[in-house]
C-alpha cells in the first residue's frame, strides 16, 4: 500500500519537481501494465483462433494472472494453454478446417449489354463511344 502524500512545499522547487517525477512514474507504470495486458490479449486471440476457437468469448474464462509476457513479446506457454483449455472446454472449439466447403460460381466473361435492352439514353451514349473509336 502506498503511503499519502503531501502536497509539496510551494517554496521549494525540488520538492514540486519530485512530486511531478513521482506522479510521471505512476502515469508511465499504468501505461506499461495496459499495454502488456492488450499484447496478451492479442496473442492469445492469435493463439485461439489457430487452436480453432470458434467463439473468441471464450477468453474471458482464462485466469490471465499468470500469463505473463516473454522479453520478445510473446506470451509464455500461450500454446500449452489453449491445448489445456481445448481440453477442458471442448465445446468452444471446432474442427479445424483449412479449407471451404463451398465452390465458388463458375468464371462467366461479362456480358455485354444488347441495343434492345438498353434505354435511348444508354444507346446513343454507347453509338457515340463505338463511333469514337473508330
Amino acid at each position: 500500500m502506498t503511503e499519502p502524500q503531501l502536497p509539496p512545499d510551494p517554496a521549494d522547487p525540488l520538492a514540486e519537481l519530485r512530486a511531478r517525477a513521482d506522479a510521471l512514474e505512476r502515469q508511465l507504470a499504468a501505461s506499461h501494465a495496459d499495454t502488456d495486458a492488450r499484447v496478451i490479449r492479442a496473442e492469445l486471440k492469435a493463439e485461439a483462433i489457430r487452436a480453432g476457437m470458434v467463439d473468441l468469448d471464450g477468453l474471458k474464462l482464462l485466469d490471465l494472472a499468470a500469463v505473463k509476457l516473454s522479453p520478445t513479446g510473446e506470451v509464455d506457454g500461450a500454446g500449452a494453454l489453449m491445448a489445456r483449455m481445448k481440453r477442458d472446454k471442448p465445446w468452444l472449439f471446432g474442427g479445424v478446417s483449412s479449407s471451404s466447403s463451398s465452390t465458388p460460381p463458375p468464371a462467366q466473361a461479362p456480358r455485354k449489354k444488347l441495343a434492345k435492352d438498353m434505354t435511348d439514353a444508354e444507346y446513343r451514349s454507347a453509338r457515340a463511344d463505338l463511333i469514337k473509336r473508330r
